[in-house]
């Protein structure tokens, strides 16, 4: 997987809902459309890059709507 580009997409779902005025709202929705839309493998792969080299390149909304992720499997 192109971690890169993973992290580039991420960011841009974050994006298009960081608009909503509900914050809490948002983030599950992030959380929600990338685990409905991403194919697991790529889930997974954002998860490991996570795990073994941080967040710091995902937005603050992205950075909490993948712990929702990570809780949900």
């Amino acid at each position: 997987m192109n971690i890169p580009n993973l992290i580039k997409m991420a960011n841009q779902i974050g994006a298009f809902f960081e608009a909503m005025p509900n914050h809490e709202q948002a983030v599950k929705d992030i959380a929600s459309h990338i685990q409905r839309s991403w194919d697991p493998r790529m889930r997974a792969a954002l998860l490991r890059h996570i795990g073994d080299a941080g967040d710091a390149e995902l937005s603050p909304m992205v950075r909490e709507a993948f712990v929702l992720v990570k809780k949900a499997g």
